[in-house]
């Protein structure tokens, strides 16, 4: 087993991980807005799907609302909070006879043949932390898929400006008072986060060039005992549509979620989200913007791709 794979299985199965999941659109405003996004999508495209893999799943979000929608889903997670969590939202929202939910690794899908889902899904990166096995994932999804696909990978170009700015989530806060954990950590450690910052462009040209988020230092506090971030791998939007293109996906669109809203402050969007109307109408912007192929390859995290088998 790669470390990607240790490192994923420990650091997902952390018991708070499928309450925290679940939270993050009451959480996090550009969850909101890549969350919206795939909504639009697969809401547009359900015509003739009836049975949906989901890869990754995590808890639930978009499987239960297919479910709801009338599809079966096979809902795949490595992480049993996750898995957990799912299936009691989907027990809430009386689904829970339309989803099966199976535990497993995005590496091994070979418990399905060829063609088995109308509709292949995979979000919020998942195949990233796959990593060194990414094109074999994306080729095991494709297999697997009859009609149409639709992934979201960590976006190389988005990931970058990380590099830059250490208080990338704080701008993203839906709530200073949710009491999340990470939330207070963002907010307590605000200047810290200022004061200890210097720029490498080392680092930065290491990403641009190898695509690679972690490593070594990740392997070291795994075998410390500890559950660090997955090792990530991050796509170019080229790249993507041509390992979806080799493996026989057609009419491939890209988006980036989450590349408008990365220019607008935290007290803006705060006062966007806590107005209906405004927040309504700015989705609906965010989601024609963010598939504009000019800014596809800046989305907050995600890249997304939609294709046709």
């Amino acid at each position: 087993m790669d470390y990607s794979q240790k490192i994923s299985a420990r650091h997902w199965n952390q018991p708070d991980k499928g309450e925290r999941e679940a939270a993050r659109e009451q959480t996090f405003i550009d969850d909101i807005v890549q969350k919206s996004h795939i909504e639009k999508e697969l809401l547009a495209n359900l015509a003739g799907i009836k049975t949906v893999f989901d890869g990754g799943g995590g808890s639930g979000r978009f499987s239960i609302l297919l479910a709801k929608h009338g599809c079966n889903v096979t809902h795949f997670d490595i992480s049993q909070p996750m898995l957990d969590k799912a299936s009691e939202l989907a027990k809430a929202a009386g689904v829970e006879n339309r989803i099966t939910f199976v535990k497993g690794a995005l590496e091994d899908l070979s418990a399905y043949k060829d063609h088995s889902f109308d509709l292949v899904i995979s979000f919020d990166a998942p195949v990233s932390y796959t990593w060194p096995n990414q094109k074999n994932v994306i080729a095991s999804l494709v297999r697997i898929c009859k009609k149409r696909i639709m992934i979201s990978v960590s976006s190389r170009l988005g990931t970058l400006p990380y590099l830059a700015n250490p208080l990338n989530k704080n701008q993203f806060i839906l709530d200073e008072d949710c009491g999340d954990p990470w939330v207070t950590w963002c907010i307590s450690n605000y200047q810290n986060a200022i004061d200890g910052f210097s720029f490498h462009k080392t680092a930065c040209m290491d990403v641009l060039e190898n695509g690679l988020m972690g490593g070594a230092a990740e392997i070291k506090e795994f075998e410390s005992g500890k559950a660090p971030w997955p090792i990530t791998y991050t796509f170019l939007p080229d790249e993507l549509e041509c390992i979806l293109r080799e493996n026989g996906v057609k009419n491939i669109q890209l988006a980036g979620p989450g590349a408008y809203a990365r220019t607008i402050p935290n007290e803006i969007l705060r006062k966007i989200m806590h107005d209906p109307a405004q927040k309504s109408a700015f989705l609906e912007f965010c989601h024609i913007y963010d598939q504009n192929p000019y800014v596809c390859g800046m989305g907050k995290d995600n890249l997304f791709a939609k294709g046709e088998i």
